[in-house]
């Protein structure tokens, strides 16, 4: 890795876009192990990315597509593969994967990765991954995103605005779909919000394996409600309308057909697939059309579909002469199944599921548990060449290994403990991601080989002291400054968690900790805790916040804190902040307001306030439809006075809490929302101010203009930092700060 002239952290953090530049990734390898396929921009702090290829015999990359080559920014009249259009379509898909770079973002490629495709500006390209500088623009429409390739590598389905189109060596046609005649508000190809957002399934265009047809979504964003997105910087601007499915509302209707892509007519040829049985299923969560049934033929498509309480998972198998579907598998669960990742899958003649059993989420074979207990199976890679499944999984949650496991169930490690580990697997060849807290590294096995990686060094060197504390063995994390001794003193305490679903924070890898770092190198005793409801522990642990999100997941920070500062004097419990963005920022905003006896200033960053205006498909897991469920969500928001402490009535000047004056004093609490959101859209911020100021409550909003939930613009990157040290210093009566230092 290279390094850089000193600079300021927040600086160095917001240029390298988190420190995702230069680094390898959306790794794919070839389905005889040959080649490696993947992203990787020219250096730490170089947004755009370039698709390259590794020869695993040789160990030789080499660079297939670049946007600055002379040809495509020629083509481009750019030369950082953003300088045209960039489709209204891909930007969404960029907000729904967070996605901060430009240039190849994603691409699509061959199962032998001898071709790939990709869209730059909206426009698609085809590269001959074996002959180095042959990109080729195929003709399009000029606003396609979602581009995919064939299984002959002859042409490439992609979308255009609401029409599922394909080009190639016969030209540019349109395959399905008419915004004339279908409206707006029908689309074809493309992912529902909530699929992209919150299922993982961020496509809507499949091909079968022998290329004859497509198999496409169908959506109706009609019974959606209409939610308006303004930007009040520039009040000649028209809002943006945005179709938003809240918890308890009507979501998108998402149709699925088979599509013939030769057919004159594909309209008439279109045959309906059946995959919601009769309305029983209300989320189409996860496609995949197998290469080969097990008779050696084309098979059908494999459906996973929800109930709309996500207590009920089926796999359907579709049948494409007619589209009737057949249920091959069933799940259920009292509170909800999971999605987990490159699941359902075809394992052999059996299929392959991950479904709770023994308080382990297990690895399953036709419902029968093969993993064994305790190993949390976290997401199933792909298939090696001797029938084992890669997958990857924790028995510490500290850590995610990357393991194969054999069909009679026998563990073998391919990159396990002291990080966490992500795999990519193709013929005899497995790519390892490890992040730890020494850094990152991208593998190729067995050759050994290490993809070369241009991404910076931090500013900070993390080094987390790891602890296991209270009844319930929380996991937590402290960060004190560089070199700090105790006899230094005691420390303001940061408390720097997210705490929710879906994300860990304490784990061995130095990329969850820079930012924590850095605070804590300004004078904090930085403490980060993953609760209950946070992944890695099985899931019992996930679903103790059924029904309540707030309850246990404060319990457990407050329960945390106490613990470590019983028994590290270091943490000053007379002085104790917290911050957060989304679930975190949530969790930040609670603190203040429900337990101000321990928490003293927050910074709560695009909270959700009221569940209510949330999506269906997160929020109803959790708490359940609002029209049968309302106290769950009373007790979960964050708007109704009566869940707040009682206020300080009476109390002396300088009288300590817990006065007989009665309750706490207002704690400070800085509200920071992107006004461009539509995830957690800004009004969940402006819900709690106006409750706030209601009840006579102080509190500052920070709105950031045109900034969406992942705040990707540079300069509010770096300043939005630097704005929350001053804020917590100000409110926890911090005096002076330690300079920040330069490159360590």
């Amino acid at each position: 890795m290279s390094s850089v002239p000193a600079e300021s952290f927040p600086r160095q953090h917001a240029r390298t876009r988190r420190f995702t530049c230069g680094a390898p990734r959306d790794v794919r390898v070839s389905d005889d192990g040959s080649r490696v396929l993947f992203l990787r921009s020219s250096a730490g702090d170089d947004p755009v990315h370039a698709l390259w290829c590794l020869d695993v015999a040789s160990g030789v990359e080499r660079v297939v597509a670049d946007p600055r080559d002379p040809a495509l920014a020629a083509a481009h009249g750019s030369g950082n593969g953003d300088g045209g259009l960039v489709p209204p379509e891909e930007l969404a898909r960029r907000e729904r994967t967070r996605e901060s770079g430009s240039g190849i973002v994603a691409y699509d490629a061959s199962d032998d990765l001898s071709r790939a495709c990709f869209v730059l500006d909206g426009r698609v390209h085809l590269a001959e991954v074996g002959q180095p500088g042959r990109v080729v623009e195929l003709p399009s429409s000029g606003d396609a995103f979602d581009p995919r390739l064939s299984p002959d590598g002859t042409s490439v389905a992609y979308v255009s605005g609401p029409t599922l189109r394909m080009t190639g060596a016969g030209g540019d046609r349109r395959v399905i779909g008419s915004a004339g005649s279908s409206g707006s508000h029908v689309s074809w190809g493309s992912a529902e919000f909530v699929a992209a957002e919150e299922m993982g399934r961020g496509r809507g265009h499949w091909w079968s394996p022998d290329g004859r047809r497509l198999l496409a979504t169908r959506v109706d964003v009609a019974p959606v409600a209409e939610w308006w997105i303004a930007s009040p910087v520039d009040p000649s601007t028209a809002p943006r309308a945005v179709r938003y499915p809240a918890a308890g509302t009507t979501n998108a209707e998402v149709g699925l057909f088979l599509v013939d892509p030769a057919a004159d007519d594909p309209e008439a040829r279109t045959v309906a697939v059946d995959w919601s049985r009769d309305g029983e299923f209300e989320y189409l969560a996860h496609v995949a059309w197998p290469a080969m049934s097990p008779d050696g033929g084309v098979g059908g498509p494999l459906l996973a579909v929800q109930t709309r309480d996500q207590r009920t998972l089926a796999v359907l198998e579709v049948d494409p002469s007619d589209g009737s579907t057949s249920e091959r598998h069933r799940i259920t669960d009292p509170d909800w199944v999971d999605l987990v990742p490159g699941t359902p899958v075809a394992w052999g003649s059996s299929l392959a599921t991950v479904e709770a059993h023994d308080g382990t989420n297990r690895l399953c074979r036709d419902g029968v548990p093969v993993s064994p207990p305790g190993l949390q199976v976290r997401s199933v890679v792909g298939a090696d060449d001797d029938g084992n499944l890669v997958v990857s999984a924790s028995d510490d949650p500290l850590d995610v290994d990357v393991v194969r496991v054999a069909p009679d169930g026998t563990v073998t490690p391919i990159a396990s403990g002291g990080g966490v580990h992500g795999a990519a697997v193709g013929g005899g060849t497995v790519t390892v991601r490890s992040a730890t807290l020494d850094g990152s590294s991208t593998r190729v096995l067995p050759t050994g080989h290490v993809l070369g990686d241009r991404s910076e060094e931090p500013l900070v060197d993390p080094r987390p002291e790891f602890h296991v504390v209270g009844d319930r063995g929380l996991h937590a994390a402290v960060l004190v400054p560089t070199g700090h001794a105790p006899s230094d003193g005691p420390l303001p305490v940061l408390l720097d968690p997210y705490g929710g679903p879906h994300a860990q924070r304490v784990q061995r890898a130095r990329g969850q900790y820079l930012t924590s770092q850095w605070f804590a190198d300004r004078g904090f005793a930085v403490v980060v805790v993953d609760g209950r409801g946070t992944p890695g522990r099985g899931p019992d642990w996930d679903r103790a916040v059924k029904g309540d999100l707030a309850g246990p997941v404060l319990d457990d920070q407050v329960d945390a804190l106490h613990a470590l500062a019983a028994a590290d004097p270091r943490l000053d419990l007379s002085r104790v902040g917290i911050r957060g963005w989304s679930f975190g920022g949530y969790l930040a905003a609670m603190a203040v307001l429900r337990r101000p006896d321990v928490f003293h200033a927050a910074v709560a960053g695009a909270p959700v306030t009221d569940w209510r205006l949330y999506d269906t498909h997160y929020t109803e897991r959790y708490l359940g439809h609002p029209d049968g469920e309302a106290d769950a969500y009373r007790r979960s928001g964050l708007c109704d006075p009566g869940t707040w402490a009682e206020r300080a009535v009476g109390r002396p000047d300088g009288a300590p809490d817990g006065h007989p004056g009665g309750g706490h004093p207002d704690r400070p609490l800085l509200l920071v929302h992107g006004l461009a959101d539509d995830n957690v859209v800004v009004a969940h911020t402006l819900a709690l101010s106006r409750a706030l100021l209601e009840a006579g409550r102080p509190h500052r909003v920070l709105p950031l203009s045109g900034v969406t939930h992942m705040t990707p613009q540079e300069a509010v990157a770096e300043n939005l930092l630097r704005l929350q040290l001053d804020f917590l210093a100000e409110a926890l009566g911090m005096e002076a700060l330690p300079e920040e230092g330069g490159t360590p």
